[in-house]
């Protein structure tokens, strides 16, 4: 399927894989639509949209806003829904807050979808967060759902609406259950959109990069660029439509992560110190997941290895550190 002269709206542009994969449809020929609220914290960020800026329409909406919503999603052929909160600790903090952006706005966003534009196909960022302290690795669809937090349950209600509009109204969503991204763009002021960020932002200002528990946690990640190519993947393959799919990457341990970044920046250091009691009680453990189910319908496979992927990383902050660090 070609994007070319395809009508897109990005949900959560501005933000950090909103804004690659708005860049990236520009590159494709696609119309492209981004809607951010620009919430303070949560990652939105004018320059993130930098290379593209005379070519795609920016709005400055919140999708819990119907009205504005049911003007916006008219005539558009993708919705690729990227608006979320996605700080475990601040869901924890505010659990009213993680609800509005991450259940109500979801549904309000569907449900504009259903009366004003119900061919469109949407594309629902998630996560694998929810499925909690893992009973068996790697973790596929199958596995038990066991939110540690706040935030895990909100968004597999989010993930949940999608499914159901899918079902019961025929919408053509996807949703596809992320793990650990990271790369340019993302947000690295603060940890809110997790421990990765941070590490750029204590390695790029060459201050310690702080291992709760040792660092010997293993994870999995993704580069962003494989995460946009996912995207649109799914969107592209009807097989895909009403389903659910994780996007697994490549395994390393925290202290790992920490460790090459380190030497991709040049500075900074790594510390290990006991975990905060707050962390500990939603912290997963050992993850690593399965897209073999994804994979066998669209062939996608993470292209961009760990070590390559944080050093381009460190270069692009290294790059534009004051576009990022500017504000605390």
């Amino acid at each position: 399927m070609s994007f070319t002269d395809k009508d897109v709206l990005i949900t959560g542009g501005a933000g950090f894989i909103g804004s690659n994969l708005a860049i990236r449809l520009a590159e494709l020929g696609a119309r492209v639509t981004v809607i951010d609220s620009m919430l303070p914290d949560y990652g939105g960020n004018l320059f993130n949209l930098e290379p593209v800026r005379n070519r795609i329409a920016l709005n400055f909406s919140d999708i819990r806003d119907q009205y504005s919503l049911s003007y916006l999603v008219k005539g558009k052929d993708f919705i690729f829904n990227l608006a979320g909160q996605v700080s475990h600790q601040d869901s924890m903090n505010d659990p009213l807050m993680d609800m509005e952006i991450n259940v109500r706005a979801q549904l309000s966003l569907l449900d504009v979808c259903r009366r004003f534009n119900p061919e469109a196909i949407i594309v629902y960022a998630s996560t694998r967060q929810f499925y909690g302290q893992p009973q068996y690795v790697p973790v596929d669809e199958r596995h038990p759902i066991n939110p540690p937090d706040v935030n895990g349950i909100n968004k597999f209600a989010g993930e949940q609406y999608h499914l159901l509009y899918s079902r019961v109204h025929g919408l053509k969503t996807v949703s596809l259950r992320l793990t650990n991204t990271y790369g340019p763009r993302q947000l690295i002021k603060n940890a809110r959109q997790g421990f990765i960020g941070w590490f750029v932002n204590r390695a790029i200002t060459g201050n310690a990069i702080q291992l709760f528990g040792g660092g010997d946690q293993v994870r999995d990640f993704n580069h962003v660029d494989d995460v946009v190519e996912a995207f649109l993947m799914a969107a592209a393959t009807p097989a895909c439509y009403g389903g659910y799919f994780n996007l697994s990457g490549e395994k390393a341990s925290l202290g790992k992560v920490a460790d090459i970044l380190v030497a991709a920046s040049g500075k900074g250091s790594v510390e290990k110190i006991p975990f905060p009691a707050e962390r500990k009680k939603i912290d997963i453990g050992d993850f690593w997941g399965s897209s073999e189910l994804f994979s066998g319908l669209t062939s996608w496979k993470p292209a961009v290895s760990l070590s390559d992927g944080l050093e381009t990383t460190i270069g692009y902050y290294r790059d534009h550190a004051a576009r990022y660090l500017e504000t605390a």
